[in-house]
C-alpha cells in the first residue's frame, strides 16, 4: 500500500478511531480538536504540524516521524516517544498531560516543555541538554543516565534528580526547588 502525502490541510474536530487517517507523510498540517488515542502510527511522519486540543493518550507504532512538531493543550497519556525514528526529531509541548510517556535514550536536545505534567515520565539515559522544563510537574520522573547539561528546570516542581548519576553541568533551579536534588540523602530542608 502506498503513503500519502498531504500538505498544508486542516482536520478539527475528527475522531480518528472512526474516521481512518491514512498512512503518510504530513506536512505542515494543523490537527486541531482530534482524538488519535489508542491508533497504531506505525510509519507516520509528521513535519512542521501542529497539535493543539488533542487526545494522542496511547497512541503507539514504530518508526513514526516527527521533525519539528509543536503539541498544544494536548492529552498523550503512556506515549513511547522513544520508539519515533530518532532522526531529526524534534518537538515541543505547551500545556500538555504527558503522564506516563518514555524519552528513553532520544537525544532530544532543546526540546521546551512549558506548563505540562510529566508525571512517571522517563527520560532514563537521553540527552536533554539546551532542554527547558518551565513550570512543569515532574513527579515520579525518571532521570538517570541523562545528558542534563544546561537545562532549565527553575520554575519546575516535585522533581527527584540525583546529582551522581545525572549531567547536570550549568543547569538552572531555583533555590525553593533544591530539596529535588537532596532526595536520596534523607535530608530535612526547611
Amino acid at each position: 500500500m502506498e503513503n500519502s502525502y498531504i500538505e498544508n490541510k486542516d482536520y478539527q474536530g475528527l475522531d480518528f478511531r472512526v474516521e481512518k487517517l491514512s498512512s503518510g507523510e504530513y506536512e505542515l498540517c494543523i490537527f486541531k480538536d482530534c482524538i488519535f488515542s489508542n491508533l497504531d502510527l506505525t510509519g507516520f511522519s509528521f513535519t512542521e504540524c501542529e497539535f493543539e486540543n488533542c487526545d494522542l493518550s496511547n497512541a503507539f507504532g514504530k518508526n513514526i516521524s516527527m521533525r519539528d512538531v509543536i503539541f498544544r493543550n494536548c492529552k498523550i497519556l503512556g506515549f513511547r516517544f522513544d520508539q519515533c525514528n530518532p532522526f531529526l526529531l524534534s518537538f515541543s509541548f505547551e500545556d500538555c498531560i504527558l503522564n506516563f510517556t518514555s524519552f528513553y535514550r532520544l537525544k532530544i536536545k532543546g526540546t521546551k516543555f512549558v506548563n505540562c505534567k510529566l508525571q512517571n515520565a522517563d527520560f532514563t539515559e537521553s540527552g536533554l541538554s539546551l532542554s527547558v522544563f518551565n513550570k512543569c510537574d515532574l513527579t515520579g520522573a525518571v532521570f538517570q543516565n541523562s545528558d542534563l547539561t544546561s537545562v532549565n528546570f527553575e520554575n519546575s516542581y516535585n522533581f527527584e534528580i540525583d546529582p551522581e548519576i545525572n549531567k547536570l553541568k550549568g543547569a538552572v533551579f531555583s533555590k525553593n526547588s533544591l530539596a529535588g536534588l537532596l532526595t536520596k540523602h534523607q535530608l530535612r530542608i526547611k
